[in-house]
């Protein structure tokens, strides 16, 4: 794969989210890891929901983000809280 749409659950819009925080590959979104990159497209756009996170997540585990395991997505719910 060498482009972010070319990962699950990224399409225009959260590729083009990720280019604003330098992120413009998917070696790079993996190396960022999805909370660290949501952190920074959340500093930009107040209004990133908790889908865009568990979408991070699931592209850089290469699956739909509906597939995630339970513990991942009760992680990435706490964590999305402790943004607010």
């Amino acid at each position: 794969m060498s482009t972010l749409t070319d990962l699950p659950n990224i399409g225009p819009r959260i590729a083009q989210q990720l280019a604003a925080i330098g992120v413009t590959t998917p070696a790079e979104l993996h190396a960022l890891g999805s909370k660290t990159a949501f952190q920074k497209i959340k500093a930009q756009d107040n209004t990133a929901c908790i889908q865009q996170l568990y979408s991070l997540q699931g592209a850089i585990e290469n699956q739909k983000y509906t597939q995630l395991a339970d513990q991942t997505k009760t992680d990435l719910t706490l964590y999305f809280r402790s943004l607010s």
